[in-house]
């Protein structure tokens, strides 16, 4: 029941109804005897400020932020945690005692719970990243928090390609290189791990995937694709045929919102019963 005492949590983007925090985060409050309600709040594209400052002076305890203002909404915070810095965006907000808005990245986190729940450690490896967008950042700040030893992006436009490792250059050994590079397809062949980090296959565009010739990859790499809607894409669908381990986008979801829970609550969820919820609203 949503009392006068209720506290309040959201997510906000424009559109957002398309959004599943909802879901997992009210079955985990649920779960966890939680006197909190999250909701998703639609904002104007232009009223991001007053917005935000309505969201605090309200009462919320905090919120998640998603697509167009995960970059937008960084000059409004008081203060970033190291993964939002690195990856230059923000996904939650929390209010703290004295009114400031703190702002943290959980996508990193979400990622690497995929290869945790897995039992794989990514120290050492050599990773290909496939994409350069702002999926592509969290994946390369986590690999490289990771202990990765070599990632090698695969991209469209090396331009894009080469800023990204700019930003990361003193952190490990990373480069980027065209899909259709010789060198490129040579990374393949010795990866650990294949990271697919486009929005190439998503619903409904389910026959489309990167380009990436199964029968040349390291017979033991590991394919992970951030999509998570299909289950299975065709990415991954490939992947398996040729005997590849594969990890779709449910576990990471579930898991970079189980760590904004955290940020907000102080309380562990069951992670496993947000992904059982994320499955349930995707069926």
């Amino acid at each position: 029941m949503i009392t006068g005492g209720t506290k309040l949590l959201g997510v906000i983007g424009a559109p957002v109804t398309h959004s599943l925090s909802p879901v997992l985060q009210n079955a985990a409050l649920r779960a966890a005897g939680l006197d909190y309600v999250y909701v998703a709040l639609p904002v104007r594209r232009d009223a991001l400020p007053s917005a935000v400052a309505g969201l605090r002076d309200a009462g919320f305890c905090g919120w998640n932020v998603t697509v167009p203002f995960k970059t937008e909404i960084i000059p409004l915070l008081d203060e970033l945690d190291e993964d939002a810095r690195r990856i230059g965006a923000v996904n939650t907000v929390v209010v703290r005692a004295d009114g400031g808005l703190a702002g943290y990245n959980t996508d990193a986190a979400g990622f690497l719970a995929g290869f945790a729940a897995c039992g794989i450690s990514l120290r050492g490896a050599h990773a290909a990243v496939l994409g350069a967008g702002g999926a592509a950042r969290a994946v390369l700040w986590g690999l490289l928090k990771a202990g990765a030893a070599r990632i090698d992006i695969g991209v469209r436009s090396p331009r894009k390609g080469a800023a990204l490792c700019a930003d990361f250059a003193a952190d490990g050994g990373v480069r980027a290189l065209h899909f259709a590079d010789d060198a490129f397809a040579a990374c393949l062949r010795t990866a650990d791990v294949i990271v697919q980090t486009t929005p190439l296959g998503m619903a409904p565009h389910v026959a489309e995937m990167p380009p990436v010739d199964w029968a040349a990859v390291h017979p033991a790499a590991l394919a992970y694709d951030l999509i998570y809607t299909p289950a299975e894409t065709r990415f991954l669908r490939e992947a398996a045929r040729y005997g590849h381990r594969t990890i779709n986008g449910e576990t990471m979801l579930a898991a970079q919102g189980a760590e904004a829970f955290f940020l907000w609550t102080g309380v562990r969820p069951d992670a496993g019963l947000m992904r059982q919820a994320l499955r349930d609203a995707l069926a």
